[in-house]
């Protein structure tokens, strides 16, 4: 399209396509450093629970609600998300939940018990909804759109690498005594606040929200630091300012429109909440969260075993996330989550009947192979897919609450799965648990192919028109290779 045409060789005013892409780049990775935080708690939390367990004498119970609160908790940042990224911007709203998230981990590190653990634990899970939403909002919004599916798929990219941090962290610092372990664990998650404090003072604000405030002359000094010529700067302000004058046209409310929408939004927010709802429900966190916890009812009983193992697990969910990032912008969207979804139920299929049928190191190794092929499925598709979805369908005047509402869904279904994952694996064992998951994934196959369109290639501006029926959901890639 007319993007994808602009010489190579161009210049404006002395910046050549290398530095905007270096640009774009760096505020991409700065704007994803709040997805460190959940990816670190996520992981590390999988190993300090073993020794939270035995230094506080929590119950099982309590340890699902410890682990799973967290998740639903950060519905009410996702959704205070949206409203307070339309009112001080996408950057600033991205500060205040680095604040809130680290308050939180400082309580959680000093706790001396069950009750103050909680009080943390809370106060992360809202700093981690405010985080999981604006991120991949802020990146689609500053991202030129033949590199907006890579560049949108990086808090993944940093919540993996968070992960792969938090089970290093275990395993590092499980020879402690169990009352110290646990505490420098979740310590070591503050950290990153000191880089994140650094970004703020490097990336703009978004484009599209300096527009919608009327800001119209710093909105173009953003695209020109972010597109390769002036030509192609003013082709986008001109989408921008277009739609932005559509969103001040309208009589109804942000919230009244998602509540009672158009035939065309509403078909945006069955793909979003749903692609959202089912990354969660084939019951990627509980693997996460409990990898110690299954890997032992395969037969492994030593803890530096069993943190090692997650190590292993955190070492492909991480690498394959990068093969995502790569394939995105080229092969699409829709043939990843194909290969995602797919590969994800037969894995959760497998790791099922392992657990159900096999014993000794076959029901180990099978257990440890299949958990690192769901793992690598989830990353390689609907991991970050599913934020790079509901971060460029939603049209400009709801996108920021349509894409808090998307996560609120994410979040809640997450904290489902967290909270009652033992509780249901004692009822129907580990292996009932996951031929349960594998049944919700493959679900999941037929909803990518019933619901979810290709958006590689297209501006924001043009994925609405689509929805809106301009282009046909069905002409879709059609229409992408005719540009």
């Amino acid at each position: 399209n007319k993007y994808r045409q602009m010489n190579d060789d161009a210049l404006d005013g002395g910046r050549d396509r290398n530095t905007t892409r270096k640009y774009v780049f760096a505020c991409s990775v700065f704007a994803s450093l709040n997805s460190v935080l959940l990816g670190y708690d996520v992981g590390v939390m999988s190993g300090a629970i073993l020794f939270i367990r035995q230094d506080l004498k929590i119950t099982e119970v309590q340890l699902e609600i410890l682990v799973g609160i967290l998740s639903v908790v950060s519905l009410l940042g996702s959704l205070l998300g949206g409203r307070t990224s339309d009112a001080i911007g996408r950057k600033w709203t991205m500060a205040f939940a680095a604040m809130v998230f680290q308050a939180g981990a400082a309580v959680m590190t000093l706790a001396p018990s069950f009750q103050v653990l909680m009080i943390g634990r809370i106060l992360a899970g809202i700093g981690i909804g405010f985080g999981v939403m604006i991120a991949p909002v802020y990146i689609a919004e500053i991202s030129p759109t033949v590199a907006r599916g890579s560049l949108t798929s990086f808090p993944e990219i940093f919540i993996n690498f968070g992960i792969l941090l938090g089970y290093v962290s275990n395993y590092a610092f499980s020879g402690l005594p169990p009352h110290t372990s646990w505490r420098i664990m979740l310590a070591v998650g503050i950290l990153p606040s000191v880089f994140i404090g650094f970004a703020l003072c490097i990336i703009p604000e978004s484009p599209r929200w300096l527009v919608m405030k009327n800001r119209i002359d710093e909105a173009r000094q953003v695209l020109l630091k972010t597109n390769e010529s002036a030509d192609e700067v003013e082709d986008r302000l001109a989408e921008i300012k277009l739609a932005a004058g559509d969103s001040s046209s309208e009589a109804k409310s942000v919230w009244r429109n998602i509540l009672r929408p158009s035939p065309s939004l509403g078909r945006m927010l069955i793909t979003g909440l749903g692609i959202q709802c089912f990354q969660q429900i084939t019951g990627i966190d509980a693997t996460v969260y409990y990898s110690p916890e299954i890997l032992k009812s395969a037969g492994i009983s030593d803890e530096s075993k069993l943190l090692a193992a997650t190590v292993a697990v955190g070492v492909t969910k991480t690498a394959f996330i990068l093969v995502a990032i790569v394939l995105i912008d080229r092969v699409g969207r829709k043939p990843l989550l194909y290969v995602s979804t797919i590969g994800i139920t037969v894995s959760l299929f497998c790791l099922g009947a392992t657990l159900s049928f096999c014993h000794g190191r076959t029901k180990i190794a099978v257990s440890i192979l299949a958990i690192c092929a769901n793992v690598a499925f989830f990353s390689v598709g609907i991991g970050p897919i599913c934020w790079v979805l509901t971060s460029e369908i939603f049209p400009l005047r709801v996108r920021a609450q349509a894409s808090a509402l998307g996560a609120v869904g994410n979040r809640v279904c997450s904290g489902l799965v967290a909270m009652s994952f033992l509780s249901v694996a004692n009822g129907i064992t580990f292996g009932g648990t996951f031929f349960l998951f594998s049944a919700f994934s493959a679900a999941s196959v037929i909803f990518v192919g019933k619901f979810v369109p290709e958006t590689k290639g297209k501006s924001l501006e043009q994925i609405e028109a689509m929805f809106q029926g301009e282009i046909q959901l069905g002409d879709a890639e059609l229409f992408v290779e005719k540009q």
